[in-house]
């Protein structure tokens, strides 16, 4: 990381910043500040309420948080994370992003904080001298969201609109090369490891995958500065761009997959076991994610039109179940090279908050490791065409496996955990009040 008070030096284009944290929805919050005063923030931290970072999707406060009026709605203090300084290519004038975290006013890092829970996750990991390996591979919209219905941007190569899923097309691709070639320069300016883009199966649906990296935090963050970059982009381009579950009802939605393996102290994968089958500690981590996708679907699906996704037979995994080489599965064990073995946990929407996202997989997986779980034997065929125990079908019931569960307690905070699901019951409550086109135009911009 570049020194961030250098960082400036170099840099003296840049007239304002934004310094933003995390919220439990992964909604960025924060403030703007001229670039005259930065090396405050740098030096310092800011500070801003604890109750910021458990906001609604609305930004509105969770009516009985205890971190509101009962606790006088303190304040934390908020710090720069390691990453220093991003540039913002989305806008107009030059800025910069300083991505923070949150701490107690004593140093003591705030557990309601999504990137903190990650850490004391990879904490765990560390004390036995292991080092997770995390790729993520992120599908999303390109939208004209400017009439009563949202459908595919006009090219402006063609001036065409193309009304159509097109699975791999390189002319879907090159009917936004303008739009891309700028995707990925921006990607360069802020170090985020973009690499191949495909089209989807949805209308105007594409993922970009994210390379793989040894440092999961990271990971988070690129993952978290992604959605930000693609969604201000777009607008520049004259369309929208969303990350919400599933826009069309008549076309797959968006996932957000996560490929993981992990290294011993010498460098070592510990799934490898120099074959296809892969070793026993594979299969524990394994194990460890199957026990625990029933009761963290609120992370992997966290708002309403999440479940629109879950739906069978729409390249989206309902049933708990693995296999090797099946993306029917929940999780997949990839073919290929054994010193590459891997798992690729398929469940979550492009909605999610990365952090937590990332968190509730690895820490799952851990769980699987430390108590030496054994999974049930892998599918074959069409997961779909089988009875399998199922993760909860509705938000209701996603936010009720959450807060009775066993297993969370061990993987998140028991301050996130509570703080979520008050934060979860707040929109339930409010969105069953909205109508389906009112429940898209929040969720369309925002997740």
């Amino acid at each position: 990381m570049t020194d961030p008070k250098t960082w400036l030096r170099k840099n003296p284009q840049v007239r304002t910043i934004r310094v933003a944290a995390a919220d439990l929805n992964g909604q960025p919050r924060g403030k703007r500040v001229p670039a005259r005063f930065a090396h405050k923030v740098v030096e310092d931290g800011t500070r801003f309420p604890f109750s910021a970072l458990n906001l609604d999707i609305w930004g509105e406060d969770i009516d009985d948080s205890p971190l509101v009026f009962e606790s006088g709605d303190r304040d934390g203090v908020l710090r720069p994370t390691d990453r220093g300084f991003v540039p913002m290519p989305w806008l107009e004038g030059p800025t910069a992003l300083l991505p923070i975290w949150m701490y107690h006013e004593n140093g003591k890092p705030y557990e309601g904080d999504p990137r903190h829970a990650l850490a004391l996750v990879l904490k765990r990991y560390k004390a036995l001298g292991l080092t997770p390996v995390v790729a993520l591979e992120l599908e999303f919209f390109l939208i004209d969201d400017s009439g009563k219905t949202l459908q595919v941007p006009v090219s402006p190569r063609s001036g065409k609109r193309r009304k159509a899923a097109e699975v791999l097309s390189i002319r879907a691709l090159d009917q936004f090369d303008t739009f891309f070639t700028d995707l990925y320069d921006a990607c360069e300016e802020m170090d985020i490891p973009a690499d191949t883009a495909i089209s989807e199966a949805g209308l105007g649906q594409f993922e970009i995958n994210l390379m793989h990296q040894d440092d999961a935090l990271r990971a988070a963050d690129d993952a978290w500065l992604f959605k930000m970059l693609v969604k201000g982009l777009a607008r520049r381009h004259g369309f929208a761009a969303s990350f919400m579950a599933k826009p069309y009802e008549d076309y797959a939605g968006s996932g957000m997959h996560m490929h993981f393996s992990v290294l011993d102290s010498d460098g070592r994968n510990i799934f490898d076991d120099g074959g296809p089958r892969g070793t026993d500690v594979l299969r524990h981590a394994i194990a460890g994610c199957l026990s625990a996708m029933h009761d963290s679907t609120l992370v992997f699906a966290p708002h309403l039109n999440s479940y629109d996704r879950l739906i069978p037979e729409n390249h989206a995994p309902c049933g708990i179940c693995w296999a090797y080489e099946n993306r029917t599965s929940a999780i997949r064990v990839p073919s290929g090279s054994p010193a590459a073995r891997r798992i690729e946990h398929r469940v979550a929407g492009g909605d999610v908050n990365p952090y937590l996202l990332v968190a509730a997989i690895l820490g799952a997986a851990l769980t699987g490791i430390e108590d030496a779980q054994e999974p049930p034997e892998p599918i074959s065929g069409n997961a779909y065409a089988q009875d399998l125990p199922r993760i909860p079908a509705d938000w209701g019931a996603a936010m009720d496996a959450f807060e009775q569960s066993a297993i969370m307690p061990r993987i998140l905070p028991e301050d996130l955990i509570r703080n979520l699901l008050l934060t979860k019951r707040q929109e339930l409550y409010y969105m069953s009040e909205l109508s389906p086109t009112e429940q898209v135009e929040i969720y369309l911009d925002t997740v």
